[in-house]
């Protein structure tokens, strides 16, 4: 009997008609029952790939074409026969054109969505839909959707937006939503018998909060984020955007721009911890990708290029333009069991998401970062496509990988956050302008998490390398001077 990865049809997606920003890509993957599931945006087009053929749905529930959108975020849940689905589609899309050298796309017809696909009947249903009708401003895309066993409801979470945003509850059945918490929510997780969701009150300075919702009483709670008191190496931490959530060894997971939150958000067992990962001072990120448990540990993507400016309209945006294109590697996936933290791949531009399918892992993945601002265009700016690996030899796989990064980037300021486990070499060259000091910061992912050791090393001036391979588990640093002229790069073997 064939699975599902040998009956894949040639699934490469070029550059074809969604006016949009950028790219999108391949996202919701998920095989259930037999059904291989993926949202291909932005062709807003929702696949169904059973043994006796494939359907496509183009959204037409929502509103009239021709659409764009689908999902960026793997807003993806199941439950018995039932494939459930959320994002934001245009329907119809109306490109307003270039303004400048960028272009526009009125939000007017752009609407939040949850559906539900019925494996048995081979039927798409449109559960629930919002819009806010506005040139300008939308409604919350969903963003997240997580099964609440106690309720027998969906749980979706809602921050990308300009109205309705937070945590709402729906009827699964009738479509029914009730908002259960007014702070935005972009990612979650179950958490023993609570749902848990960040909050991010504001985009540009990123996650704030830890919100949990007890599925018992429907009590709800949020829990405030000192990056710099809670971080192993004592350091905080720039634009920690959140990335995608999983819960596994009873702790919650949940990766941001920068590194990993995780630990108790109740306090039954200990608080949460700040690990810093692969903190460059650039946009690599585990954002617009997914998170999720593969043979008991937790899989994660943390990519080179997920969003980015090409035609920044502020301040703000001409410094995340230069900080977001800036490429400091390839994209990884990253395997954590505990207290190992190991990079098993390094792959491309961005990995949109995996799905473990027996002993295969489906990769999904865009040449190109999701754009904003005045950058859209008519058309998707990346080449996706979906990729098989064999599983076992992925996890147990760790590939020579190199980062790079400059002073001016990291200034004097705490980064890195570097796996080394999986490697026999590990080195960090940096070629500077003047005298300076190292500080290497040495920790795990040990349970609770522990505070991180510390040495340091003197620089001269010029080309020097620092030899990381007496040191173990991962390594974050710290310049005692910023040196703007320096570049920097680590290389693992």
């Amino acid at each position: 009997m064939s699975s599902p990865t040998d009956r894949l049809r040639n699934y490469e997606f070029p550059p074809r008609r969604g006016p949009e920003w950028g790219s999108g890509g391949i996202f919701g993957l998920k095989y259930h029952n037999g059904v291989l599931f993926f949202d291909l945006a932005f062709e807003a087009q929702a696949h169904f790939q059973r043994t006796d053929g494939e359907t496509v749905y183009p959204f037409d529930l929502v509103g009239g074409g021709p659409r764009s959108g689908g999902d960026t975020y793997n807003a993806v849940e199941t439950l018995d026969d039932e494939i459930f689905f959320g994002g934001w589609v245009h329907a119809p899309a109306v490109y307003e054109g270039r303004a400048g050298k960028g272009g526009r796309i009125l939000f007017t017809n752009k609407f939040s969505h949850l559906h539900s696909y019925d494996i048995r009947e081979d039927k798409v249903r449109l559960l629930w839909s919002d819009t806010a009708a506005h040139q300008t401003e939308w409604a919350g895309e969903v963003s997240e959707i997580v099964y609440d066993p106690v309720g027998d409801r969906l749980i979706i979470g809602r921050a990308d937006g300009s109205r309705n945003l937070g945590i709402y509850s729906v009827d699964r059945r009738q479509g029914r939503a009730e908002r259960i918490s007014e702070l935005p929510g972009l990612k979650g997780a179950l958490y023993l018998d609570h749902a848990c969701f960040d909050v991010r009150r504001n985009w540009q300075s990123g996650v704030d909060a830890i919100q949990t919702i007890d599925l018992v009483t429907g009590k709800h709670s949020a829990t405030g984020v000192d990056y710099a008191t809670i971080s192993v190496d004592g350091g905080g931490v720039k634009w920690p955007s959140p990335g995608c959530a999983v819960s596994a060894y009873s702790r919650f997971f949940l990766f941001v721009r920068g590194g990993l939150l995780v630990g108790d958000p109740l306090g039954d067992l200990e608080g949460m911890s700040f690990v810093r990962l692969f903190d460059f001072g650039t946009g690599y990120s585990p954002s617009r990708t997914m998170c999720k448990v593969v043979v008991g540990g937790v899989l994660v993507a943390f990519n080179a290029y997920s969003n980015a400016f090409i035609h920044p309209r502020n301040d703000f945006e001409s410094d995340a333009k230069e900080y977001a294109n800036f490429i400091s590697g390839p994209s990884v996936l990253l395997y954590v069991t505990p207290p190992q933290a190991r990079v098993v791949s390094a792959l491309g531009a961005r990995i949109t998401g995996f799905e473990k399918i027996g002993e295969k892992l489906l990769v999904a993945s865009s040449s190109a970062a999701n754009l904003g601002a005045d950058d859209a265009t008519p058309m998707d700016t990346g080449h996706r496509d979906l990729s098989v690996f064999g599983l076992g030899q992925t996890l147990l796989s760790s590939p020579s990988v190199a980062f790079s990064t400059t002073g001016k980037r990291v200034a004097n300021d705490h980064w890195g956050g570097v796996p080394l486990d999986g490697h026999r070499r590990s080195s960090l060259t940096v070629d500077g302008g003047g005298e300076n000091r190292l500080t290497v910061f040495e920790y795990d992912l040990g349970l609770p998490v522990r505070r991180a050791r510390s040495e340091s090393f003197a620089l001269a001036p010029g080309r020097q390398a620092v030899d990381l391979s007496s040191f173990h588990g991962v390594v974050s640093f710290k310049f005692e001077k910023a040196d703007t002229s320096s570049t920097i790069r680590i290389d693992l073997a």
